[in-house]
C-alpha cells in the first residue's frame, strides 16, 4: 500500500493490491471468445423467441416475432418519424443525469465531509427519495409544463440519490491512517481532500455515475408517459393506441441500444479518469 508521502509525489492513494479480476478474465476468456459467446446466445434467444410465436401460433398483435420486430425497427428508421423523438429523449437523459449527477455530487461532497449535514439532511434525502417517482411525476408535468423541462427534472431526481449515496460512501471509504499521517504532516482539510478521500471516491462516484445514467433513460421515458408532445416514450403510447406491438418493441430496442450505449461511454471514461484502479468495475458489477 502506498503512504501518503509517496502518493503525494506518484500519484491518487487508492491501493490497487486487492484488485479483482474482471469476470471474463475470471472466467479465462479471452475477448474474442467472450464476442462469440455473447453473440452466440443472442442468437439462441433469437431462434427460441422465433420457434416459440411460430410453434404457438402466438398472434403478432400481442406477442410479434424477431423477424417482425426488425422490419418495424427498419421501418422506423426508414420513415425518419424516429430521428425527431429520438432527439428529444436523448436531450432529455442528458440534461437530467448532467443535473442530477451534478447536485450529487455537490451535496455528496458536503454531507460526506460533515457528520452534522449527514444527520440533518441525509434522511429528508431519503425520504425524498422512497416516494415512487412514477406518483410525483404527474406534479412535475404541472409545475414545469409539457415541454422537455418537466423530464429532465424527473431525470435528474432519479439519478441524484445513487450519485450522491456512492460519493458519500466514497469520502467516507478513505483509509483513517493515511488521513491522520497527511494531518501529522499539517495538511490542510483541502490537500486531505484532494490526495486522499477524492482518489479514494472515484470508483464509488464513477459506480454511482454508472447507476444514474442507466436510471436516466427510464426517468425520461417515465416523464414522457405522462405528458409529453415528442420522444420514444410518446412514441411507445402512439404505437399502443393503434395496437402496433411490434413497433413498441422495435421502440423499447432502440432505448435498450442508448442505455447500453451510455453505459458503455460511462465505464470508458472511467477507465481513462480512474487508470489506476480496477475498483470501478467491482463496484459497477455488485450494483
Amino acid at each position: 500500500m502506498k503512504t501518503s508521502l509517496d502518493a503525494s509525489q506518484e500519484g491518487p492513494l487508492v491501493d490497487s493490491t486487492d484488485m479483482a479480476p474482471a469476470p471474463a478474465e475470471a472466467a479465462g476468456l479471452s475477448p474474442t471468445r467472450r464476442r462469440t459467446l455473447m453473440a452466440g446466445f443472442f442468437v439462441l434467444v433469437m431462434a427460441i423467441w422465433h420457434f416459440a410465436v411460430v410453434l404457438l401460433e402466438v398472434s403478432p398483435l400481442i406477442f410479434p416475432g424477431p423477424l417482425a420486430v426488425a422490419r418495424a425497427l427498419v421501418e422506423l428508421f426508414q420513415s425518419g418519424e424516429i430521428v425527431k423523438h429520438l432527439g428529444v429523449t436523448l436531450y432529455e437523459i442528458l440534461a437530467g443525469f448532467a443535473f442530477g449527477a451534478l447536485f450529487g455530487l455537490l451535496l455528496g461532497a458536503l454531507i460526506g465531509q460533515s457528520s452534522l449535514l449527514e444527520a440533518v439532511l441525509y434522511p429528508y434525502v431519503v425520504a425524498f427519495q422512497t416516494v415512487p417517482k412514477v406518483a410525483v411525476a404527474p406534479l412535475f408535468v404541472l409545475w414545469f409544463g409539457f415541454d422537455t423541462t418537466s423530464k429532465v427534472v424527473i431525470t435528474a431526481t432519479i439519478v441524484f440519490f445513487p450519485v450522491l449515496a456512492n460519493t458519500i460512501v466514497g469520502l467516507r471509504s478513505a483509509p483513517k491512517d493515511q488521513i491522520e499521517l497527511m494531518k501529522a504532516f499539517t495538511a490542510s482539510p483541502w490537500h486531505v481532500f484532494r490526495m486522499v478521500r477524492l482518489p479514494q471516491a472515484l470508483p464509488y462516484v464513477f459506480a454511482g455515475l454508472d447507476i444514474g445514467i442507466v436510471l436516466a433513460v427510464i426517468g425520461a421515458i417515465v416523464g414522457e408517459f405522462v405528458g409529453a408532445q415528442a420522444g420514444l416514450g410518446y412514441l411507445i403510447l402512439q404505437r399502443n393506441f393503434s395496437m402496433d406491438a411490434a413497433g413498441m418493441f422495435a421502440i423499447l430496442v432502440v432505448l435498450s441500444l442508448i442505455g447500453l450505449v451510455l453505459h458503455s461511454v460511462m465505464r470508458l471514461i472511467a477507465r481513462r479518469v480512474i487508470f489506476w484502479t480496477d475498483a470501478f468495475t467491482d463496484l459497477s458489477r455488485g450494483a
